[in-house]
């Protein structure tokens, strides 16, 4: 049901005024706006969160098959509550701007958004979401670092449904039969394993590394942790970039000299997360770079038993991954959010992360899980997503990301296709951030 028309309860929500979210002076961090949605659920002005019925869940394309089948549960247990998914593409990018298209039409064909982790100070700072109750959810017993990215301003605006951390693929059977006893800890020692392994016969015609390099969302997550695994920032701690350093360039340097040495294949500054998956799975690739939603596909595929996970590596030591994942929220223009609120507690349940978990090797949010002896022994990489969850690094948490974003994949990929220098490339983005600024 799609309107643009604002329903009765929203109306009662909306703001005494437009917040503007102005940039702060010298940074990109985003400044307080004087509005009463600013308050507790139960105070002035806070959304009623009434009225229950029909309501539907927006997301990304589900590749694993694991998410209708838990909507099938909620909607025989609520007959006249029923959630209908509506699947959004796979390109985070796409997602993001179908999603604001909606809000800024204020449709309610929108009821509960599964917002990218980064994405949640944008949409609450726009009003596009309802501040909401915190004391509804078990954050307490959920990773810190998870239950931040669902804020903004020290208001809850969703809850976390899954966590992510990048991790690094590899084939564990071809690094013993090269005799490299461990995975790589650094870049270098990632390069010198390989040139072992191509050694190999069986090896000879397999690409050393990828990640996700195309021109997309995914190329300012796999620029960032290059930045960040060197001692680098994109923004620093109030906002204001700062990638034009010396650090930022070896990140940078990395990536675009592994392009142009063969470490990444030519057709690498094509791959998405799919590709690359696919690739690795087919032996086309000796290291990946990816998120751990690929490591039960990839373990009921040809490669089972083939190969394992390591913390990305970095220039002197393990690296830093982006903190990915995605957050449940709720639009403010959506009707029978009392519904809502209980599906997104639903959806978010320790037992049912614990399933996303089991059939899409998505990280729980839930600090617990990481931990449990049973979970671990058939999830062996558990403990290597926690340490990459507690040691990631948040990409820039600032209102006008679409922004950022879209600087950074112009410019970092115009080094990795060597139309610009990494210094050049990296002075350019620099200004363009600087000009997001002062707008």
């Amino acid at each position: 049901m799609t309107t643009t028309k604002t329903s009765p309860t929203s109306r009662t929500t909306t703001r005494a005024f437009r917040c503007s979210a102005a940039l702060a002076a010298g940074g990109l961090l985003i400044t307080a706006c004087s509005s009463s949605a600013d308050t507790d659920s139960g105070q002035p002005g806070a959304p009623s969160f009434e009225g229950r019925g029909p309501i539907t869940y927006v997301a990304g394309k589900d590749t694993t098959g694991s998410v209708q089948p838990m909507i099938d549960r909620w909607n025989k247990q609520h007959p006249k509550e029923k959630v209908t998914f509506i699947q959004l593409p796979t390109d985070p990018d796409a997602q993001r701007r179908q999603m604001i298209q909606n809000a800024e039409t204020k449709s309610d064909a929108y009821t509960v958004l599964s917002l990218d982790v980064v994405w949640t100070s944008e949409f609450a700072a726009h009003q596009w979401i309802d501040r909401l109750p915190q004391e509804r959810f078990p954050l307490r017993k959920m990773l810190k670092p998870v239950v931040e990215t669902a804020k903004y301003r020290g208001g809850l605006y969703a809850v976390p449904g899954s966590s992510d951390g990048g991790m690094l693929y590899y084939r564990s059977d071809l690094l013993k039969k090269a005799g490299v006893s461990q995975p790589p800890v650094t870049w270098a020692e990632l390069k010198a394993a390989c040139a072992k392994v191509k050694r190999l016969p069986e090896a000879e015609d397999m690409s050393c590394y990828a990640g996700q390099f195309q021109k997309y969302e995914g190329l300012t997550v796999n620029f960032a942790e290059a930045v960040n695994s060197a001692g680098g920032t994109v923004t620093d701690a109030k906002g204001t970039p700062d990638v034009d350093t010396p650090e930022a360039r070896k990140g940078l340097d990395f990536l675009v000299g592994s392009a142009k040495d063969g470490t990444i294949p030519a057709e690498g500054v094509t791959y998405q997360e799919e590709d690359g998956r696919q690739a690795f799975q087919a032996g086309k690739l000796v290291f990946l770079r990816n998120w751990p939603y690929m490591y039960g596909l990839a373990a009921n595929s040809g490669i089972k038993g083939k190969f394992a996970v390591a913390p990305l590596p970095g220039l002197n030591g393990p690296g830093a991954s982006s903190l990915g994942g995605h957050n449940m929220a709720l639009s403010s223009f959506a009707k029978n959010k009392a519904t809502a609120l209980d599906f997104i507690k639903f959806f978010t349940s320790e037992e049912n992360t614990a399933t996303q978990l089991k059939e899409a090797s998505a990280a729980p949010p839930y600090a617990s899980q990481y931990d449990d002896k049973a979970l671990t022994a058939q999830y062996p990489y558990l403990p290597v997503l926690k340490e990459s969850i507690l040691r990631a690094v948040p990409r820039p948490r600032v209102v006008q990301y679409g922004d950022v974003t879209a600087a950074v994949q112009q410019h970092a990929y115009a080094a990795l296709t060597g139309d610009k220098s990494s210094a050049q490339a990296l002075k350019d983005l620099q200004a363009a951030l600087q000009k997001s600024v002062a707008q």
